[in-house]
């Protein structure tokens, strides 16, 4: 199986020009490493950033979309592969199974939606997939903390914070995926 590497992200984009310069290095980089891109499939926010990055360097970029995204004209047409979904809970049982990996980016309500979703199903023994936050810019700062509050309450046990890695950079980001893909 070739590696793909999920990447969840929003489908907006901040003012901010620094998270949509993440995200184009990040999907340059992943398709300059012969990597695959699985992704939302829309054409929009961080999505669309990430999605034209690695298109733009050839790589071979996977959409997975639900129909109610794809009629409301967010689908990304100029992808390698799009796959229409009947609704989320399937995009995201396929997007966990064509990956390899997954990669968190600074994002909204369905980012964390996504990254809290592919952790738990980690935590209980569905995939043992190299998962990372990508806390550029201490984006995830209070999200880390969380973490530990809910450790700290007993409500997460201690030793799952090995389930998942923290990174702040594209270097570390790309350092973590290889150690962890390539052991």
């Amino acid at each position: 199986m070739s590696i793909n590497i999920c990447v969840y992200c929003g489908s907006r984009i901040p003012e901010d020009k620094k998270f949509e310069s993440l995200a184009k290095q990040i999907g340059s980089t992943i398709a300059s490493k012969n990597w695959g891109l699985v992704y939302g499939g829309g054409k929009v926010g961080m999505m669309g950033v990430i999605a034209n990055a690695a298109l733009e360097e050839k790589g071979e970029v996977i959409g997975i979309i639900p129909t109610a995204l794809k009629r409301a004209e967010v689908v990304h047409t100029g992808v390698s592969e799009i796959i229409e979904t009947p609704d989320m809970h399937t995009r995201k049982a396929l997007m966990e199974k064509r990956s390899s990996a997954f990669v968190v980016l600074p994002g909204g309500f369905g980012t964390l939606d996504e990254f809290f979703e592919i952790l738990t199903w980690r935590q209980l023994g569905i995939h043992d997939k190299p998962i990372i936050l990508v806390n550029a810019f201490g984006y995830f700062d209070g999200l880390s903390s969380f973490v530990e509050t809910a450790i700290d309450h007993d409500f997460v046990r201690g030793e799952n914070r090995e389930l998942f890695s923290i990174t702040s950079n594209l270097e570390e980001t790309i350092s973590v995926l290889e150690k962890k893909l390539y052991p």
